[in-house]
């Protein structure tokens, strides 16, 4: 196995989390095989959440269990699952939870990638043929915990092997790190959602995100709930603004906006605008060091609604980061921004 440097285990959140989490089920990440998941489904692995605990749940298995768990290992070897990447991306690092996994808790895990093509005709998950890289050494696992690992690496990968040594249960697993498309592949003159989540665009600032995260806003599909969005708290401030920044995945030009208040009925905004900036990196966006211009002016929005906004666009010029503002605070479920890649 290559040899890997990562930093000692991070006890407190890091700062990769606030990157995409690229094998979370609801961006289309898919466990596609596990050794052994007797107690508890492999496909809970990339659930949203850390999992709950449910004290008088049983299965005619044994305890209900929020997570991936296999059964006593009585022989040699250990138990491992294969986790398909929603994206290709580049890794920073893992959450490996073993939240409410207590004396059932697998004691280490490590983790391989690979990049795979076309996984239909795989058999053998542990075949030679498959060039698995060991990204994280069998490194230790506290129970009911959060265990975060700094893995940076600049690969491109489709594929993860967890392993846990020997067996045991694991609530979620979350890979951290930067969608990469190959934007060679997409035309011209194809409209494309700039700031998808699924293409690489990124939730990089906001100024409150008080009940729910501004990454929702650019997440696959409708909001499931009023949970499933970017939503402020109250502020009494006269005349306040709330905004939120994305990185596009690729600089283009926006021609459609959709702002989407789905779930938002006693606390979505009044208003919205949309600035948009050219910048080479988000460290100047972030320290104000660009000129921002407008390109929708402040609009009216409603409760549970999709807003459509093209004619209202006023700049249609290239652009690489987007600011959303939001008048005087309140909810929106999803922002899309329609346009095409600059050549």
């Amino acid at each position: 196995m290559a040899q890997t440097t990562v930093k000692e285990i991070i006890k407190e959140e890091p700062s990769f989390t606030r990157l995409t989490d690229l094998a979370a089920e609801r961006l289309g990440g898919k466990v596609l095989y596990a050794t052994d998941d007797f107690f508890a489904e492999k496909e809970n692995l990339i659930k949203p959440g850390r999992g709950i605990f449910i004290s008088d749940k049983y299965t005619d298995r044994g305890k209900w269990m929020d997570g991936w768990e296999s059964r006593r290992k009585r022989t040699p070897g250990h138990d491992w699952a294969v986790i398909q990447l929603a994206a290709s991306g580049s890794i920073k690092g893992f959450d490996i939870d073993t939240n409410f996994f207590l004396g059932n808790h697998p004691p280490f895990a490590s983790v391989e990638a690979a990049v795979l093509s076309d996984t239909h005709t795989i058999t053998d998950w542990d075949s030679a043929d498959i060039a698995w890289k060991e990204i994280l050494p069998k490194s230790a696992l506290d129970p009911g915990s959060r265990n975060f690992f700094d893995c940076p690496n600049p690969e491109r990968f489709t594929h993860l092997r967890l392993h846990i040594y020997p067996d045991g249960g694991v609530a979620r697993f979350r890979v951290y790190g930067e969608v990469v498309k190959d934007w060679n592949k997409v035309s011209p003159n194809e409209e494309i959602d700039l700031a998808a989540a699924i293409h690489g665009g990124q939730a990089i600032a906001c100024n409150d995100m008080f009940f729910s995260s501004m990454g929702n806003l650019i997440m696959p599909g409708r909001g499931v709930n009023m949970g499933d969005g970017w939503e402020t708290k109250r502020n009494r401030t006269p005349g306040n603004r709330d905004w939120v920044i994305l990185r596009l995945a690729h600089p283009g030009s926006i021609r459609r906006i959709v702002v989407d208040t789905c779930h938002f009925k006693g606390n979505y905004p009044d208003r919205c605008s949309i600035e948009v900036c050219n910048s080479r990196n988000d460290q100047d966006v972030l320290k104000g060091d660009v000129s921002w211009r407008s390109i929708l002016p402040e609009s009216k929005l409603a409760a549970h609604h999709e807003h459509e906004f093209k004619a209202e666009i006023t700049d249609t010029s290239p652009c690489t980061h987007v600011r959303l503002n939001i008048f005087p605070d309140g909810g929106v479920s999803r922002l899309r921004l329609y346009g095409f890649k600059s050549v």
